[in-house]
């Protein structure tokens, strides 16, 4: 929930960034760390690993909690990096966005901060349903940052 006499977005005093291991989700995580460093905010970063319905919400995922380490650790190198301390957490949901807006509620958090990379099916920009859902639903301010549009891709019809 948003502190109520936070009028100004740069002055957010805690960070909750979704990871994938896109680079877009890293510059996310950065673009935290930068503002976080000058507020002496906090900032947390969650890797979920998605489980089918056809397992149990527990059921022991090696592979993507192997994955989702790796990614963890990289984001506390960034977070090193910049001066930073991080909370890095791996969880387990049926779906990402849903767990990122409970976590971002429990947490209370002033700011979702959601990296995307540029993604153009079939001609037209998709946002995708992870930052649609948490646009939506999510109890604080949300930040995208949209990676520019890859080299050689064409460009969007004006």
């Amino acid at each position: 929930m948003v502190n109520e006499t936070l009028n100004d977005p740069l002055k957010a005093r805690s960070f909750l960034v979704p990871l994938n291991g896109s680079d877009a989700s890293f510059g996310a995580l950065v673009a935290a760390c930068q503002t976080a460093r000058k507020t002496r905010a906090s900032v947390s970063a969650v890797y979920v690993i998605e489980v089918p319905r056809s397992q149990p919400l527990d059921a022991d995922l090696v592979g993507e909690a192997q994955r989702g380490e790796e990614i963890l650790e990289r984001a506390e190198a960034l977070a090193r990096a910049h001066d930073v301390r991080l909370q890095a957490d791996l969880l387990q949901a049926r779906q990402a966005s849903h767990v990122i807006v409970d976590e971002a509620t429990e947490r209370n958090v002033d700011a979702i901060v959601i990296g995307l990379e540029y993604h153009r099916p079939y001609g037209r920009f998709e946002l995708g349903a992870l930052a649609r859902y948490v646009l939506e639903h999510a109890p604080g301010y949300v930040w995208l940052i949209r990676y520019p549009i890859p080299e050689g891709e064409p460009q969007p019809l004006r």
